[in-house]
């Protein structure tokens, strides 16, 4: 029975994106298309510990959420136009489409996920509520999860998504992805999205994994039609360039055992070549647009810092502690300041560098995540204080909701 419960648990997570937009195109209404998703689920609760886990799973919960929509579309007066859009949509004849509606249904459209994602980030919700609702549709995130993400209480981020499935079911918003000045307006809330998925999988805020491959393949995937639709933003080729550059070193960041690796202990032989170059000629493409760089292109500067060095001492920290620069000016945050404390660490020294951590004591948004103690743990070991690096340590491992990582942080102060 937990062993169905888990292999159901991680099927959902992989596959939860794919059925709440592959629903969402036949009720047109994504609070609707989660809640049929989600009956799906129910039912495979019900029924997967005594028959099974079936063999194409997704498929399964796919089949059970659209015939639930069919059956729902049936239940309203609104069916026979239904059909007949349908059948329009795929020149079909009317006559025909009422008999083969569930065959119809399993048509696949490539771009189903990202019409969710621009739904989800249509200009009716505000930027925060785009976010949240689109990672918890997109990306099957738990509401705990997004709120880490947001570094936000937990219940602020579950009153925004039931009201942005809300204001979206009243507005009558289309599925659909827009076109012209309104697809630039909502590309930045749509880039943020995709952004956050692909650091809940590059580095998973709980659970007892330290990476989720699925979704950092997801948000890669999402990142790559994007730039096929608006190949002149910049912006949108840097985005797909940090995730490629950052994904290059998947393999390098788990040890034997599952433990994480962190950067500088990093075997660099094994990080993927080819993921370094198309995130370098995906860097080159951004470069050669017109506009000031943005944030995401000056992460993936960043991050080309370190692909372009063989060695850990190779890297060009003074360097990366002045992209840190310029990218606390463009996008101001108390994350973007602790990891430039680090690169002034790396380039100027610990000493430097725990300045710049101490700074940032008192940001309330840096009151309960981890990674703050962590880096001041760090910093304070290397200048041979032991007993306070030991209590840092032990502090962001009592923060942390990854398993790995606790182990990780706690093996560090024992190190002490």
């Amino acid at each position: 029975m937990t062993d169905t419960h888990g292999a159901i648990d991680a099927v959902w997570r992989i596959e939860s994106a794919r059925i709440v937009a592959g629903v969402a195109r036949i009720v047109r209404d994504v609070g609707l298309a989660e809640e049929l998703a989600q009956d799906a689920l129910v039912t495979a609760l019900e029924q997967w510990p005594d028959s099974g886990v079936p063999r194409n799973p997704g498929a399964w919960l796919m089949a059970i959420a659209k015939r639930r929509a069919i059956d729902l579309i049936r239940r309203k007066e609104t069916y026979q136009r239904k059909l007949a859009e349908l059948g329009h949509e795929l020149e079909i004849d009317g006559d025909s489409v009422e008999d083969d509606v569930e065959a119809i249904l399993e048509d696949t459209i490539e771009d189903d996920l990202l019409r969710l994602v621009f739904t989800a980030c249509h200009p009716v919700l505000t930027t925060d509520a785009r976010v949240s609702l689109t990672l918890r549709l997109l990306g099957g995130l738990k509401t705990d999860e997004i709120a880490r993400a947001f570094l936000a209480p937990e219940a602020t981020i579950a009153q925004r998504i039931v009201r942005a499935k809300r204001n979206l079911a009243k507005a009558g918003v289309e599925f659909e992805v827009p076109a012209g000045d309104e697809l630039l307006d909502r590309l930045s809330s749509v880039l943020e999205v995709v952004y956050l998925i692909y650091n809940e999988g590059y580095s998973a805020t709980a659970g007892d994994d330290w990476m989720r491959p699925a979704l950092c393949n997801e948000a890669m995937r999402l990142g790559r039609l994007l730039a096929e639709l608006m190949p002149q933003e910049p912006e949108v080729h840097g985005l797909l360039a940090l995730m490629e550059l950052q994904s290059s070193r998947a393999k390098a960041r788990i040890g034997p055992s599952g433990e994480p690796v962190l950067l500088l202990d990093q075997d660099r032989r094994r990080w993927d070549r080819l993921l370094i170059r198309r995130g370098l000629e995906s860097i080159d493409r951004a470069w050669a647009l017109d506009g000031q760089p943005g944030p995401y292109l000056l992460q993936a500067a960043i991050a080309a810092c370190h692909a372009r060095s063989a060695e850990a001492d190779d890297t060009d920290w003074a360097r990366i502690a002045g992209l840190y620069a310029v990218l606390a000016q463009v996008a101001p945050s108390p994350v973007v300041e602790l990891n430039r404390a680090v690169a002034i660490s790396m380039a100027f020294g610990p000493e430097n560098g725990l300045i710049a951590v101490d700074a940032l004591a008192g940001e309330p948004a840096l009151k309960d995540y981890h990674l703050l103690p962590s880096v001041r743990g760090d910093l304070l070991f290397k200048l041979g204080r032991r007993d306070e690096a030991r209590a840092e340590f032990e502090r962001a491992a009592a923060l942390t909701r990854n398993e790995r990582e606790r182990a990780l942080l706690l093996d560090r102060a024992a190190a002490c």
